[in-house]
């Protein structure tokens, strides 16, 4: 937890993939969001699980994370499309 002095708000923050597996996700899954968001939470938690165990290392794990990225927020603006990525 740190301050965030531009909204006086305390922040959670996550710098590993492994917090983020086991804690971040098992309390989203207890209490799952009820908004349009639980879509694109339950795409994002795929990814980590995928990440977690090394699967983005592959050539064939990383395209299906890219696969589900960009499935979440599909009408979002991005840097790069998907064959730029896919190099």
């Amino acid at each position: 937890m740190r301050p965030d002095r531009s909204d006086r708000t305390l922040k959670y923050e996550v710098r590993s993939v492994a917090d983020l597996v086991e804690r971040v996700l098992p309390h989203f899954e207890e209490n799952p969001l009820l908004s349009s968001k639980r879509r694109e939470f339950e795409l994002f938690a795929e990814v980590g699980r995928r990440m977690y165990p090394g699967e983005h290392l592959t050539r064939e794990g990383f395209e299906r994370i890219l696969d589900l990225a960009f499935e979440m927020n599909p009408s979002g603006n991005r840097k790069y499309s998907k064959a730029e990525i896919k190099i």
